[in-house]
């Protein structure tokens, strides 16, 4: 049985593009994966903190010397981990803001990156940690960056793709609604964008 978790970062609910994107790629999972489950991580909704000092004593202390403190301020960390450790399938919705990721996905990434949980260092480098998953983007863009001359302006999916990669997930595939503020585009953007889909 497939195990998805859904990782929500648009404040704009249903009217979000990355939202209803994503959600084409879960009702395509469920097509080809008849058998699945689905966790559901909306960080606009229960957002991840972004690091603060009491979080990051905790990150860097070990376990045995937790205070209860600590415990409270790990565990958003450890749920976190955990729902990716758990999923097979990780589909990740990312709108676009000022060239990047929105602030509260990066959150996430923050408590997620842990040395010696999800990566690890080793004689010969840094080990990610998080193997076997398969990943996708759902990006959603106002303007149009996987070619043309803003490409380079665009900072989602490399980075992402670093990131992930330096967990060890390399499995991962972008799909993207783009130019929904482009009046020439913005009636097509979202059907040509699910109609690209290939899970």
């Amino acid at each position: 049985m497939q195990h998805i978790l859904l990782v929500d970062s648009s404040p704009r609910g249903a009217a979000s593009f990355s939202r209803k994107l994503s959600n084409a790629i879960i009702e395509k999972l469920k097509a080809t994966h008849p058998k699945v489950t689905l966790r559901v991580r909306d960080l606009t909704v229960n957002p991840t903190p972004h690091l603060e000092e009491s979080h990051l004593a905790a990150l860097f202390s070990p376990p045995e010397k937790h205070s209860d403190k600590d415990k409270l301020a790990i565990r958003h960390s450890d749920t976190a981990i955990a729902e990716i450790m758990a999923a097979d399938t990780i589909v990740i919705g990312v709108p676009m803001y000022n060239f990047s990721i929105p602030s509260v996905l990066k959150a996430w990434i923050d408590h997620i990156v842990r040395a010696g949980h999800t990566f690890r260092y080793t004689d010969s480098g840094v080990e990610g940690m998080v193997k076997g998953k398969k990943i996708f983007l759902a990006v959603a863009t106002g303007g149009k960056y996987s070619e043309g001359p803003m490409k380079s302006h665009d900072f989602t999916e490399p980075y992402l793709r670093a990131i992930l990669g330096f967990l060890g997930i390399t499995d991962v595939t972008t799909f993207r609604v783009e130019g929904v503020a482009i009046p020439d585009a913005q009636s097509t953007a979202l059907d040509k964008a699910i109609q690209s889909i290939r899970v």
